[in-house]
């Protein structure tokens, strides 16, 4: 078994050490955690926790740099327990961090491969633009966003990809439109070995049902319910192909064309 298919490695009292504020609600965080620098990749997330009674939140893992021991973690704000993480500052430590979870990408050399993200979902898509293109792919990325100001990791994406199509939902920025026009204009125009999509679940659902019908493979990465990140609890279960699956241990990624979204969908609702 290799290190990086171990199932967990816990790490307490991670200190931030860099913040930066995308957005009123989303933050950048670097944060000490040599162990899971080392052994993370592409498409691994990390549960993390802040305070003694806090909630265990799930965060894919946006970049890492085992020289200097750190991970690279992206918050959108959007309960207590996220703001309370958001405003975390350099020198503040998080309670626990435990990862990397998950399975990884699979990364290999395909051709030409279109990833599209939505909101937050660029972050976690990013490592995996990196590595599929040293791969030796031809990268197109789409990036979507309601506005100019949640575009985020653009130049990170751009200097990855050869090409990059930006949509914003009310045309502050590039073109106006839904992430969906976006990807169709790329499906239209050239031939795509494969897809691969982060970010809400009804944007997934959607990216979809547009790539089944150009008949391109695509992997979603699904940000499902979890609490305990072993597959004991259930909590992240959905269904692929007909059979319960477990996001925490069999994902998060998934042949897209396969998961039942709208299932999903009513289980994330509030």
């Amino acid at each position: 078994m290799e290190r990086s298919d171990y199932v967990g490695r816990l790490q307490t009292m991670n200190k931030i050490i860099y913040k930066e504020q995308f957005s009123a609600a989303v933050t950048k965080l670097v944060v000490e955690a040599p162990l899971i620098a080392r052994a993370r990749r592409a498409g691994h997330f990390v549960i993390v926790r802040c305070g003694e009674k806090g909630e265990r939140i799930p965060l894919t893992i946006a970049d890492a740099d085992p020289t200097r021991g750190t991970i690279t973690l992206v918050v959108q704000a959007v309960g207590d327990s996220t703001r309370k993480i958001c405003a975390l500052n350099p020198g503040d430590c998080l309670t626990d961090v435990v990862g990397p979870l998950g399975k990884a990408t699979r990364i290999e050399r395909f051709g030409t491969v279109l990833c599209c993200g939505g909101g937050v979902g660029v972050a976690p898509l990013l490592p995996i633009i990196r590595a599929m293109k040293a791969a030796g792919n031809r990268v197109v990325s789409v990036l979507a966003g309601r506005s100019k100001d949640l575009i985020i990791l653009e130049k990170e994406v751009r200097d990855s990809s050869d090409d990059v199509i930006i949509m914003t939902d009310d045309g502050s920025y590039g073109q106006q439109g839904l992430v969906t026009v976006g990807v169709e204009q790329v499906l239209r125009r050239e031939h795509v070995d494969r897809c691969v999509t982060i970010g809400p679940a009804i944007m997934m659902k959607f990216v979809s049902l547009l790539t089944k019908k150009y008949d391109v493979p695509t992997e979603a990465s699904l940000n499902a319910i979890m609490v305990d990140g072993t597959g004991m609890c259930g909590a992240c279960r959905v269904t692929v192909g007909g059979k319960t699956r477990f996001v925490c241990v069999e994902g998060p990624e998934f042949d897209a064309h396969q998961i039942d979204f709208d299932e999903l969908l009513m289980r994330l609702r509030p």
